[in-house]
């Protein structure tokens, strides 16, 4: 049966419908790198979120938004009590999330139907469709999932408690975790830290009053400048314990909680929230630690290689929620393109516009076939640790990045293929679909018009919150440094070459051949460029660095894109994603004489159905459409 082209026609804006449903680019990704049997599990769980997030958590996060958090430092008694007031709308939305779907759950427990629990691609899946909403909220729920693999990881049972908590599908015992890493001296340069940790001469347990928990207890001092989820439960801070050395390699990591187990606040003051230009739904303060009680993770001096573990995750998702902003502006776009009349036509009808649907939509799938290969490799990477710790928690043979690099990792057992690709793609993927993210959604609000400027309108919204993706968890000059850290520490070129030869070995149909020899072509210029790099000074290095991961980005989206095509033509006889490859190639290698205007050829007129609105289109016919 063809495949009839998606008429956005039917929704009236792109809210009150379900996100999975009205989303191919995403579904297909999903199903690519979840594995089979997960899939066939999780795809009614996706749909029915998908379905929550458009029908109910995009509406709340409106309200949110309008009526963001309010901080109450004071009692009127001048107690300190850290109190952030929330809209009743935010509850409804975290009860959906972490309760009904369990989002915080299922990738560490077994879920209903399901005898062992799934791989992190599923909150990364989850975190996708909640960010065509909020991505303010989904900054919370995903660093609960980071919290959680920080204490799998490294705690040794005494903060069961707390990673419980942090993992329930039970919303009324349910906690946040949050990572505190940024301090106003350091920023990026998290070596800089001077928040301290001094050891409790006393036990654990009576330091904390009635049920304290039996773990190494230390005093923090000191303050925290950016704190996203200020008020978490189950936050993650670095701090230096005395005579630690300097930089990176001295941090330790403590959970500090915001109430201690006798319900009393902790030691600490927040001072302000914010006031941030997007993302209100998750209010960001000022903290200064008075002597808050803080438990040890892990080992002392170890805890920013801990940490990382944590940034790993928060990056990846930093990646899929970019993707779901794409999604949800570009949808936004089109049924405003399709709804709306000018001079008697409705405006997709026309060539110009047409031609920038397809380039969004071709910019879109890209960033979604690149951000679900980085959740793939960090997935692959993150299964294999678990089957390769030994039944106490331990990992045997624990090596890592060591040093002050950004992203240094404290485990690469199990699959080192997936560590190399996994330490080079995430922080190209965060900071290409970052960046992406903000020029699509500009884009969608030009197309929308006067209205997408004026808030209440989502485009408005998005592009705030979009603002906050090229900052969060590394800008792109850190994004591309650590590229060359992988390249340098971790040999990340062993496994990228082959990866690329592979799949464009696997490409053979006759309608991809020209743009596998492409790509073949700028492979072979990638390749020339790493070796230059391998030997020049460290500051020329740097300098191209940006330039590098984009090249690596374009070369690597291209061979997945086409690889993609490849399948689809195999096992459908369908070309549509053979454009968007074709699309995608001639946009970004091919040199095109006086911009393309040497013509009259319309190639977006034949690739509107197909690719903006996703139709099938026979091989064929594809071919003949765009000579």
């Amino acid at each position: 049966m063809t495949r009839e082209p998606i008429d956005y026609g039917d929704l009236e804006a792109g809210r009150h419908c379900n996100y999975w449903a009205y989303d191919p680019t995403l579904r297909f990704e999903a199903r690519r790198v979840y594995p089979d049997a997960e899939f066939e599990w999780a795809e009614r769980v996706l749909s029915d979120y998908g379905a929550a997030v458009g029908e109910t958590i995009a509406d709340n996060s409106d309200a949110v938004d309008r009526h963001s958090p309010e901080l109450h430092t004071y009692d009127d008694e001048g107690q300190v009590v850290n109190e952030v007031e929330y809209h009743p709308r935010q509850f409804e939305t975290e009860r959906i999330s972490y309760e009904e779907f369990r989002l915080t759950h299922d990738a560490f427990h077994a879920p209903p139907g399901r005898d062992e629990r799934v791989g992190l691609v599923h909150p990364l899946t989850m975190q996708t469709l909640l960010c065509f909403a909020d991505v303010g909220f989904a900054c919370p729920a995903s660093m609960t999932v980071g919290t959680a693999v920080v204490l799998e990881k490294f705690d040794d049972g005494t903060l069961d408690p707390y990673f419980e908590r942090l993992t329930s599908a039970d919303y009324d015992d349910h906690a946040e975790g949050a990572m505190f890493l940024t301090e106003s001296q350091g920023g990026s340069d998290v070596g800089a830290a001077e928040v301290r940790a001094e050891p409790r001469s006393h036990g654990g347990s009576s330091a904390n009053g009635p049920g304290g928990l039996d773990a190494d207890t230390y005093d923090i001092y000191g303050e925290k400048w950016f704190c996203s989820n200020v008020d978490a439960q189950g936050a993650l801070v670095l701090a230096r314990t005395p005579d630690a050395p300097e930089g990176t390699a001295g941090l330790s990591l403590f959970l500090v909680p915001h109430t201690l187990p006798d319900g009393s606040v902790n030691d600490a003051v927040v001072r302000r929230l914010k006031d941030k230009l997007g993302t209100l739904s998750v209010p960001t303060g000022e903290i200064e630690y008075e002597g808050a009680t803080g438990y040890l993770v892990g080992e002392e001096e170890r805890g920013f290689r801990e940490m990382t573990e944590m940034l790993n995750y928060e990056r990846v998702t930093n990646a899929t929620g970019a993707v779901g902003v794409m999604g949800r502006a570009l949808l936004e776009a089109k049924v405003h393109a399709a709804d709306r009349e000018v001079f008697g036509e409705v405006i997709q009808e026309y060539p110009l516009l047409r031609r920038d649907l397809v380039d969004m939509t071709v910019s879109y799938e890209g960033a979604a076939a690149f951000a679900f290969e980085a959740v793939k490799q960090y997935d692959r990477r993150e299964r294999a640790w678990r089957e390769t710790r030994g039944d106490d928690g331990d990992v045997e043979g624990v090596e890592g990045d060591d040093g002050d690099g950004e992203s240094g990792d404290s485990t690469t057992e199990g699959d080192p293929e997936a560590y190399k690709l996994m330490r080079l793609f995430v922080p190209i993927a965060k900071y290409r679909t970052a960046d992406l993210a903000v020029d699509l959604v500009s884009d969608a609000m030009e197309i929308l018009g006067g209205n997408g400027y004026v808030r209440g309108h989502a485009t408005a919204r998005l592009l705030r919150d979009a603002q906050v993706l090229p900052i969060w968890e590394g800008t792109s000059n850190i994004l591309s440094l650590d590229v060359l850290r992988a390249l340098d520490r971790t040999s990340a070129h062993e496994a990228l070459i082959p990866f690329v030869n592979e799949r464009l070995d696997g490409v053979d149909h006759p309608l991809l051949d020209p743009r596998v020899e492409t790509v073949r072509e700028r492979f072979r210029e990638l390749q020339s460029a790493l070796g230059t790099l391998a030997t020049v000074e460290t500051d020329a290095a740097q300098y191209h660095a940006k330039r590098l991961a984009d090249l690596i980005y374009d070369v690597v989206t291209a061979t997945l894109l086409l690889s993609e095509a490849q399948t689809r033509l195999d096992e459908a006889g369908d070309a549509r994603k053979a454009l968007v490859a074709r699309w995608f190639v001639e946009t970004r290698f091919v040199d095109d004489a006086a911009y393309g205007i040497t013509d009259g050829a319309r190639p977006a007129d034949a690739c509107f159905d197909p690719v903006a609105r996703y139709g099938e289109i026979d091989p064929d016919a594809a071919a003949e459409s765009w000579p």
